[in-house]
């Protein structure tokens, strides 16, 4: 069971959008079609594998070590590379399934040893380890204890999906996402810088050229790492890419960055995570009559990605038919503009999982079936 874990996931995600692809033409009953079978096959699929297994292993990971508990053997410490895997993976069984935290980029190589080795895992959102802990109201804070805590997380979900590595070129992406993030961050600071002198009267001199010159190398790499990501993604991804882009609102920047992020839309199963993982969902903290919190986006997630979509909001309330009328309906309610645009953004994320889902361009006159009926 435990070898053909990877490739019946694959299977249940990559054929699907594969026929769905070929026969987009036909987007309506077979993407509702293929959208239950990957549902109910992916959900069979877990609970079957979730049945045989009944051992789980906690993975702590940080820079140099990774430490494990389970049931049997209780607490060991490995290395963090390839030596320390093949003594690891010496240990495990075949109804092994290892619980590990998406913590940076310490996780990836062990996940992968692991994936590659056919072994079950699953990677889950750090704070929902952190939550779990709180709640059952742990006070120590050590690499073992958090181990523990993790295979205790395993136990208690039977709902852990096992973990898929993202393709090749999205995680090529991703790294080039990160440094030009970077460099958009050294380019604020440097014109920033710029601006401070020229209001102190600094026009010339070595300190301005110098500035200069570096704002204007930031930027070629900045261009020309972005011309990478979007040749990848228009080679591994080019109809969701055009796709996206002709959304009202949506440009190749914007695009480009959704499909990276979200493996191309292939980690959710609705538009609202998408929103939740990007941050924008709406938040409200109050309790009775003493506590009342005023609602506001949870600001979670990547913050650029955040950024970019609400840049892109200014655009798509005035050429996005759809936003435009949400974005005019909020506005005459008395809703802030700055909410109406946020909302706009949310817009623009459901337009988005919709054109992914069905594999066809943007179009203002579509009308879903359901609300036909």
């Amino acid at each position: 069971m435990r070898c053909n874990l990877g490739h019946q996931s694959l299977s249940t995600k990559i054929i699907p959008t594969l026929l769905l692809q070929k026969y987009g033409q036909f987007s309506g009953p077979l993407s509702l079609l293929l959208g239950s079978y990957i549902t109910v096959v992916s959900f069979l699929r877990n609970q079957n594998i979730m049945n045989k297994i009944n051992h789980f292993v906690g993975v702590d990971i940080s820079k140099d070590k990774f430490d494990v508990w389970d049931s049997k053997a209780g607490h060991r410490s490995f290395a963090n590379q390839p030596k320390g895997f093949r003594e690891f993976t010496k240990q495990l069984s075949s109804n092994s399934f290892c619980v590990m935290e998406a913590t940076g980029s310490y996780y990836q190589q062990l996940a992968m040893y692991l994936y590659g080795h056919k072994i079950s895992l699953a990677v889950v959102n750090p704070i929902s380890i952190k939550r779990f802990i709180q709640m059952k109201l742990e006070q120590n804070k050590t690499d073992k204890s958090d181990a523990r805590m993790i295979a205790l997380y395993g136990q208690e979900q039977p709902g852990l999906s096992p973990w898929i590595p993202a393709p090749e070129y999205i995680t090529q992406c991703k790294q080039l996402q990160r440094v030009i993030v970077i460099y958009l961050k050294q380019n604020t600071s440097l014109k920033n810088h710029i601006q401070s002198l020229e209001s102190r009267g600094v026009k010339s001199g070595i300190l301005m050229r110098s500035l200069k010159r570096q704002l204007k190398q930031v930027r070629q790499e900045i261009a020309l790492l972005e011309a990478e990501m979007q040749s990848l993604i228009q080679q591994y991804d080019a109809e969701l890419f055009v796709n996206l882009s002709s959304i009202p609102g949506i440009g190749k920047k914007t695009a480009a960055f959704l499909i990276v992020l979200t493996n191309g839309f292939r980690d959710f199963d609705n538009y609202r995570q998408v929103s939740s993982f990007c941050g924008l969902s709406p938040t409200e903290h109050s309790s009775g009559s003493s506590v009342k919190g005023r609602s506001r986006i949870s600001k979670r997630g990547n913050p650029y990605i955040r950024n970019q979509l609400f840049m892109c909001s200014f655009t798509a309330s005035q050429c996005n038919p759809q936003c435009q009328l949400l974005y005019q309906r909020l506005v005459n309610k008395g809703k802030s503009k700055k909410l109406a645009l946020i909302a706009v953004c949310n817009k623009l994320i459901k337009q988005s999982f919709a054109v992914a889902q069905s594999g066809i361009p943007y179009d203002p006159a579509y009308r879903s079936r359901m609300v036909c009926q």
